[in-house]
């Protein structure tokens, strides 16, 4: 998907407490900031400049103490960018498999090899890595994915190619994005919207209302923010492959933070008994990103503030949504006979 950018600094200092109008509003108030030029790096776990992750496997990270920075409100400090280390959003069940029956020339010259040779599913339960569908489910799966490339129904467009939020998991692998904390709250900034995590205990919202990355709840258990998601509109696909659940989907987050506050693993349990025959396990793997690492417009879309003097800081790019644009509800490439 192609983007226009252009760089901002957020004024998210009164997002503390506001409704989500609010922190709409106060997303808006940006200030154009002068360029600069990121340090470079050497870290061997960085891809390549411009690049998209494409790690062939990750550790597991357990749930325990957490032994790191923590801010005044006794919250883990883990306050950052970060982004997926295995893959984008063409394929949810084969990340770096590409889009099946993607007619592009450059897909159809592709070779995969080996299935094992890859990143694993972010199914990681069940074992196959499948989400396991109800036959209509599957059914539709499949109708969606035909459709993505002949999209002459409007259901079969991607509601990312109409700027619509990507939603809960694919905003965590679509673009880097940045975590921010404030006492009461956990904020996601993503490039296609934000997510607001209240740690207040405060219930959920009623069920009739339906939001397009659900209504989250958290807490912290050592390294590991719980999260309790409801009210999901469902709308948002999980991947250019149709995946989806139902506004009937239930969230169970766990995002699992390691003790040099590098890496995060999201593990949630998506339960939804209209879509699937059983609760699946969804794992997606993350790490941190800093003005040490190469500049990546994918991953990491900054340059290094204009603060002589100070600490360095990373001033981010909006990335303004075009409509319709590549790769989104296209049609199907003709063929020649």
């Amino acid at each position: 998907m192609g983007e226009s950018f252009m760089t901002t600094t957020e004024s998210v200092q009164t997002m503390v407490r506001l409704s989500v109008a609010a922190y709409a509003l106060a997303l808006a108030s940006v200030a154009v900031a002068q360029q600069g030029q990121p340090a470079p790096s050497t870290r061997a776990a960085s891809p390549a400049a411009d690049g998209i992750a494409n790690e062939k496997s990750f550790a597991a990270i357990e749930s325990g103490k957490w032994t790191g920075k923590r801010l005044p409100d006794g919250q883990p400090d883990v306050a950052g960018d970060w982004s997926n280390t295995i893959a984008n959003h063409d394929n949810f069940t084969d990340p770096q498999g590409g889009i099946p029956g993607d007619p592009s020339p450059v897909a159809r010259s592709r070779k995969l090899g080996p299935r094992e040779e890859r990143a694993p599913s972010r199914v990681s339960d069940p074992a196959d890595g499948e989400l396991p569908y109800q036959p209509w489910a599957r059914a539709k799966q499949q109708e969606f994915a035909v459709g993505f490339f002949n999209a002459v129904k409007p259901e079969y467009i991607e509601p990312l190619a109409r700027c619509a939020p990507s939603g809960i998991p694919k905003s965590l692998y679509w673009h880097g994005y940045e975590i921010r904390q404030y006492p009461g709250y956990v904020v996601f900034l993503f490039g296609s919207g934000w997510r607001i995590i209240h740690l207040d205990g405060k219930p959920h919202l009623p069920a009739n209302i339906k939001l397009w990355n659900g209504d989250s709840r958290g807490h912290w258990e050592g390294n590991t923010l719980v999260v309790d998601v409801s009210n999901d509109n469902s709308k948002a696909r999980f991947a250019r492959t149709g995946d989806f659940a139902s506004e009937n989907v239930h969230i169970e987050e766990r995002y699992i933070f390691s003790s040099d506050n590098k890496r995060y693993n999201y593990v949630a349990t998506f339960t939804d008994p209209t879509v699937y025959t059983r609760p699946v396990t969804v794992t997606i793997p993350a790490r941190r990103w800093t003005l040490d690492d190469p500049k990546n417009s994918w991953h990491f879309p900054v340059v290094a503030a204009n603060n002589p003097g100070e600490q360095p800081t990373a001033d981010h790019f909006e990335r303004i949504c075009v409509e319709n644009n590549g790769a989104f509800g296209q049609l199907a490439v003709p063929q020649k006979n």
